[in-house]
């Protein structure tokens, strides 16, 4: 542990907030924005960034700085690399689609994207109430905008208001728990709550509401249910472009703001908070898979189907109860990181056979636009293949692993409860499968409505074609990567 004000240890922020800043500005300069130029700017300092983190990932070394305020872990590190990533996959997959709908005229797309990515660094590094809830609004508030970047298209302005007006409601949950529970502890520094809530010198009373709200918050940011109320309709409503943006990176920097608050700053509180979140894991299982079966949407169906996918990460923390003395600790939150950074992968493979299929005045959003893909273009309908795969949990894809590892958790916490819950999670897993594989039956064995051309360019089938790869080769070899993720949490308690 290192205590530090070198300003080298947030370089990677530093970068990005330059040179997102100078993209803006030359955009707002030139009237007639360079689009391509703009691009492969974009692009170029989304690796360079990935790049530095995954450098400060491999040195293992904690250090805070700003007074504490921020830490540069092994698992900050490791997640904003993976989320600059996904961002970077995202634009990729995204560029042709909104080029063809004038998304691209000012350049908004990419410098809202990267102040959103710079709002995910700060809300993953965040160790202080305040920097927390800084980088949350930093993320959320761009993807607002973006939700009504097509400001001619009524869905889209629809999407935005609603995601606006409960997106707001969550936040204030959110930042009127973390009041409370600053009155109650008297500290606003995550080390600092924690030991106050451990002296048990307080009022429990407000800690506790302060508790309730916190989860509500959170709840919200993971489309978890009963707080699930915006994500199909602004996944539906919103350009599929966005709707990656919205629904891929941000899930990773969901999962840090979850380990941050709960696990290091309220760990003490920890049979609590996991009953909260064994109730939302539930509810999320259960609602989201039985509405996915019913929809014909294939962005609707993806909506519900990240609530599920929520509730299996949610099992996670459940899992850990075991944790006071360590036994259980580490397997279950490293379950939950490997979770969801397999299913932002998976995700951006999926929608970005959605994107690339889209074309001018069609958005290729139903599941029967997919009828007879295989047809048209093997490559797409395989790699959407081994995405329902993996959603489904089908060996030996990359998502079986997880739920594996995620229900391997829950068994080692050992008592009828948890027996209980894999049971449950297995049948959900059951039911999940069906509309899954319904898409892959519509790829395979319906006939073709469409007989355009599938097009794309060289670049997006090379990120399409390694994407999948790393779908299925993942499934193959998780040690790799479930290793880093193991690391990664044994290295908060350090």
């Amino acid at each position: 542990m290192i205590e530090s004000n070198n300003w080298a240890a947030v370089a990677p922020e530093l970068l990005l907030l330059g040179m997102t800043s100078l993209i803006a500005l030359f955009d707002l300069a030139v009237k007639t924005p360079l689009r391509g130029a703009t691009y492969r700017l974009t692009l170029l300092t989304l690796a360079v960034v990935a790049a530095l983190h995954f450098v400060q990932a491999g040195s293992g070394e904690t250090v805070y700085v700003f007074s504490h305020m921020i830490v540069v872990d092994t698992m900050a590190s490791l997640l904003k690399g993976f989320a600059t990533l996904a961002v970077l996959v995202t634009l990729v997959y995204s560029r042709p689609y909104a080029g063809a709908r004038d998304m691209l005229r000012a350049g908004d797309l990419f410098t809202l994207s990267l102040y959103s990515l710079l709002g995910m660094s700060v809300m993953i590094s965040g160790h202080h109430f305040l920097t927390l809830y800084l980088g949350l609004e930093l993320l959320t508030l761009p993807g607002y905008a973006l939700v009504a970047l097509r400001r001619d298209e009524l869905r889209s302005t629809k999407a935005a208001m609603k995601y606006f007006v409960l997106g707001s409601l969550a936040s204030g949950f959110l930042l009127y728990g973390l009041s409370l529970v600053y009155g109650a502890t008297g500290s606003l520094d995550l080390a600092g709550v924690r030991e106050a809530i451990s002296s048990g010198m307080l009022d429990k009373t407000v800690l506790m509401l302060g508790l309730v709200f916190v989860v509500s918050g959170l709840a919200f940011k993971l489309g978890a249910v009963p707080f699930h109320m915006w994500v199909p309709d602004v996944y539906h409503g919103a350009p599929t472009a966005v709707t990656l943006m919205i629904g891929g990176a941000p899930k990773l920097a969901a999962f840090a703001i979850v380990m941050r608050l709960l696990v290091e700053g309220m760990l003490p509180l920890v049979w609590h908070w996991q009953q909260m979140l064994m109730v939302l894991a539930v509810a999320s299982l259960l609602i989201g898979n039985l509405a996915a079966v019913a929809q014909t949407n294939l962005k609707r169906m993806l909506a519900f189907s990240t609530i599920a996918q929520m509730g299996f990460v949610l099992l996670s923390f459940v899992s850990g109860v075991v944790g006071q003395d360590g036994t259980n600790m580490n397997a279950a939150y490293s379950s939950a990181m490997f979770y969801m950074i397999t299913y932002v992968l998976t995700t951006l493979a999926t929608f970005g056979v959605i994107l690339l299929l889209a074309r001018d005045g069609f958005e290729s959003e139903e599941i029967s636009d997919l009828a007879g893909l295989n047809q048209r273009n093997p490559l797409f309908a395989g790699v959407m293949t081994a995405c329902m795969f993996s959603l489904a949990g089908v060996p030996p894809l990359v998502g079986f692993y997880a739920k594996f590892s995620v229900l391997q958790s829950l068994l080692n916490a050992g008592g009828g409860i948890y027996i209980g819950l894999t049971v449950f999670a297995v049948m959900m897993s059951l039911i999940g499968a069906f509309y899954y594989l319904r898409v892959v039956k519509v790829m395979y064995f319906d006939a073709p409505v469409q007989t355009a051309a599938i097009e794309a360019a060289a670049d997006q089938r090379f990120v399409l074609a390694l994407n999948g790869a790393l779908v299925l080769g993942l499934g193959l070899m998780p040690g790799g990567l479930m290793m880093l993720c193991d690391q990664a949490i044994l290295a908060l308690w350090h």
